[in-house]
């Protein structure tokens, strides 16, 4: 590792790298909590050609319903999926969206389809509110009381249990490339991507845009926000253990370089903005740099935190940096197409 972010690192007293099995154990027992079980049986209708005409002919928009049987229960939600029409196995794009929306101002889909990519793209409140009503979509199925245990998924594992669903329906498309699933997303779902490739090796890219704590960032010497901010506005996105680590975060059995790490040896980029104080870009890029020995490419980068558009791609653990504030922008869509480019 390189001298000047040994040192950086060496500050914030990280726990060592485990297998990834263990530290999978720890993230889910700790902090997202277990993801929802299989499904006994999923099927999925679909209705095609919702925008005629679609990006010029380039590509069509179907709308899919998930159907899923799960603790004896029926569950449904639906997810948009735009193929392009040219011949071929195209990489996609399983990205968790705040909207339901496509084409979506967050989502270039036109853009995405004329680089070869098809998108499966589901709306995270179609499956269970963003809220701490544990009676709602998928969280009424899993807790008919709305009563958690202590390592029960939180919101995001559920998220993540959606997108690994929409999976399933692309491993039933002889047009879409199998080992080009990447899984993406923003803010809250930039952590759920993440989460969701740890628990999926189907996927083999993820990225996560700006998610800061709990997400992409270190909680050990943040300098954004914390566990106790997190905890006490959004406790619904975790499990119950992890208030555990409310001002307490060096007694946690991991870091974020954890999550990071889970999904060696596959493929993780991690997109971070200059003003996003609250995510802390400095802890999200020192996340990928204590990752790193767990890919076989680690992060390719100089001896020293990262200025406003470095860029690195060449490993197996990606980073970008940008100006700017908390958003989804077109040029975080564009390293991320570029990093699946390269390693493809």
């Amino acid at each position: 590792m390189n001298t000047n972010l040994d040192k950086l690192l060496k500050e914030r007293g990280l726990p060592e790298l485990k297998s990834r099995e263990e530290m999978v154990d720890i993230l889910c027992r700790e902090e997202y909590g277990f993801r929802p079980p299989l499904p006994t049986q999923v099927t999925f209708t679909c209705e095609e050609e919702v925008v005629p005409k679609f990006c010029a002919g380039k590509a069509v928009i179907n709308r899919v319903t998930a159907h899923c049987v799960i603790n004896g229960k029926d569950f449904s939600f639906p997810f948009s999926c735009v193929l392009p029409t040219k011949d071929g196995k195209h990489p996609f794009f399983v990205h968790i969206n705040f909207r339901p929306d496509v084409p979506d101002r967050y989502m270039p889909t036109e853009e995405l389809v004329d680089n070869g990519f098809a998108v499966l793209s589901l709306c995270y409140n179609d499956v269970t509110n963003d809220d701490a009503d544990f009676k709602d979509g998928l969280a009424g199925i899993l807790f008919p009381d709305g009563k958690r245990g202590p390592h029960s998924p939180g919101k995001i594992a559920m998220w993540a249990w959606a997108a690994q669903r929409v999976l399933d329906y692309a491993e039933t498309l002889d047009c879409l490339d199998l080992d080009a699933a990447i899984v993406c997303g923003h803010s809250r779902l930039g952590k759920t991507a993440l989460y969701c490739a740890a628990t999926d090796t189907r996927f083999k890219f993820a990225y996560s845009n700006n998610s800061g704590c709990s997400g992409d960032a270190l909680a050990r010497g943040t300098r954004g926000e914390t566990v106790e901010d997190i905890v006490f506005r959004f406790p619904f996105w975790f499990c119950e253990n992890y208030k555990k680590y409310v001002k307490n975060e060096q007694a946690m059995p991991y870091d974020q370089h954890y999550l990071l790490a889970s999904i060696a040896p596959r493929f993780v980029m991690v997109g971070s903005a200059s003003e996003d104080w609250w995510a802390d870009p400095d802890s999200q890029f020192l996340a990928c740099v204590a990752a790193s020995p767990a890919f076989s490419e680690g992060l390719s980068c100089d001896d020293k935190l990262p200025e406003i558009d470095d860029v690195f791609t060449d490993g197996g653990i990606g980073y970008h940096k940008r100006a700017g504030l908390h958003y989804f922008s077109r040029l975080d869509w564009n390293r991320l197409i570029e990093f699946v480019k390269k390693h493809r």
